[in-house]
C-alpha cells in the first residue's frame, strides 16, 4: 500500500543511496519501509574515531510530519543520549520540520556526538564529566568506541593490549635468534 509517508521514505531511501553523507548508512528492515537500520561511524579526529555505532529509526505514517522514533542499539556514553539510547536533540522533538529527511536525521546525530550540549543532559554522568573533566570523558568514549567494535563483530574482545605487543617482540625477538 502506497502512502504519503512510505513514498517519502522511499524517497529518502533513494536519496540516501545515490548521495549518502561520509560516515553513514541507513536502509530499512526487511519487508517494512517504516522500520529502519542505520550506522554512524565515528568522526575522525575525535575521541569517536574508528566507533560503529548502530540505530534504528520507526516511522510511522505521519512522517514527515512527526518525526521518528531514533535509538542507539549499541551502548553510549554521551550527555544526550539516554541509557536506553534514546536521543535527546531537537531536531527529534520540538524543533522538528518535514524538511529533515534521514539523512539530515543521521547527519545531526553524528554531529551531537561531537559537539554535546551538557546544559539538557539525557545521561547526568556524562554531562558532568564533559563539563568538569574532559580527559576522563574522552577515555569513557575512547571505551565505548571499543566495546562497538565488539558489538558490531569488527574486533575480538582482547582486553590486553599491552601483552599483545609483547608477544609481538618477544616473536620478533625468537626470529632474529634463529
Amino acid at each position: 500500500m502506497s502512502t504519503p509517508a512510505r513514498r517519502r521514505l522511499m524517497r529518502d531511501f533513494k536519496r540516501l543511496q545515490t548521495d549518502p553523507p561520509t560516515g553513514i548508512s541507513g536502509s530499512p528492515m526487511d519487508s517494512n519501509i517504516l522500520m529502519w537500520q542505520a550506522v554512524i561511524f565515528g568522526p575522525d579526529d575525535t575521541p569517536w574515531e574508528g566507533g560503529t555505532f548502530n540505530l534504528t529509526l520507526e516511522f510511522n505514517e505521519e512522517y514527515p510530519n512527526k518525526p521518528p522514533k531514533v535509538r542507539f542499539i549499541t551502548k553510549m556514553f554521551h550527555p544526550n543520549i539516554y541509557n536506553d539510547g534514546q536521543i535527546c536533540l531537537d531536531i527529534l522533538q520540538n524543533q522538528w520540520s518535514p524538511i529533515y529527511d534521514i539523512s539530515a536525521i543521521l547527519t545531526s546525530i553524528q554531529s551531537l556526538l561531537c559537539d554535546p550540549n551538557p546544559n539538557s543532559p539525557a545521561n547526568s554522568e556524562a554531562a558532568n564529566l564533559f563539563q568538569s573533566n574532559k580527559r576522563e570523558y574522552d577515555r569513557r568514549v575512547r571505551d565505548i568506541v571499543e566495546q562497538s567494535w565488539v558489538e558490531s563483530g569488527g574486533v575480538d574482545d582482547d582486553e590486553d593490549d599491552e601483552d599483545s605487543d609483547e608477544d609481538d617482540s618477544n616473536m620478533e625477538d625468537e626470529e632474529n635468534n634463529e
